[in-house]
């Protein structure tokens, strides 16, 4: 049976996630974002808000170690308890991750999963990036509440803490188009041009027929 798995890292304010929704809809296959934590929280027994914090998170104490810290797919996952931390958390998520690809056609967004299925055959990369201009009015829509630098405060915080995330685990740039198959922005072609674009990419690179069950 057909399978293809889309990984998608986004620039805060881009709409990646939005992108990867209609996506999702559009071939009628699984979305995971935050349904990875309920994943975990409800086979550890975790409360989600306790896992919420440490996600896509990394304390600037670790960073200065990153070489070691890079994932190489045998981390040991039976430590995770309610002390969690970003590291236990990131090597739950990647076994979960690794499981869903090894299973069935979905999106996934963020939390390296570009770098954790690197080896897996039915994967198309995608980073979905834009201006800052359109990124701000976006940012802005969803955090109303706060005043205008504020916002873009918050999105360079974001995308600094998603950076330094990816570089802690991987080893490598965040934002570097090497590490993907497909870089969009999602300010000049829209949320449904970038959904074009993935789909027809998916046709070339793995012959996704969206008339085939994947």
């Amino acid at each position: 049976m057909q399978k293809a798995v889309i990984t998608i890292a986004r620039q805060y304010g881009s709409g990646g996630s939005v992108v990867g929704q209609m996506l999702a809809e559009q071939l009628g296959i699984d979305y995971y974002d935050k349904e990875l934590l309920s994943m975990v929280s409800g086979e550890r027994g975790i409360d989600e808000k306790a896992l919420a914090r440490a996600d896509e998170k990394v304390r600037p104490s670790l960073l200065f170690g990153l070489v070691k810290n890079v994932y190489d797919g045998e981390k040991n996952t039976q430590d995770l308890d309610e002390a969690v931390t970003s590291e236990k958390l990131f090597n739950y998520q990647a076994r979960l991750i690794k499981a869903v690809a090894s299973e069935e056609s979905c999106v996934i967004i963020g939390r390296c999963a570009d770098f954790v299925l690197k080896d897996h055959p039915d994967v198309l990369r995608v980073f979905i990036h834009a201006a800052e201009d359109k990124r701000l009015e976006r940012a802005w829509s969803i955090r109303s509440d706060l005043h205008l630098k504020d916002v873009s405060r918050y999105m360079e915080k974001v995308d600094k803490r998603r950076g330094s995330y990816y570089k802690y685990f991987t080893g490598q740039t965040w934002t570097d188009a090497r590490n993907y198959d497909l870089c969009i922005d999602s300010g000049k072609l829209g949320f449904q041009g970038c959904v074009d674009t993935i789909v027809q990419q998916l046709k070339l690179c793995l012959g996704w027929d969206s008339h085939v069950d994947g």
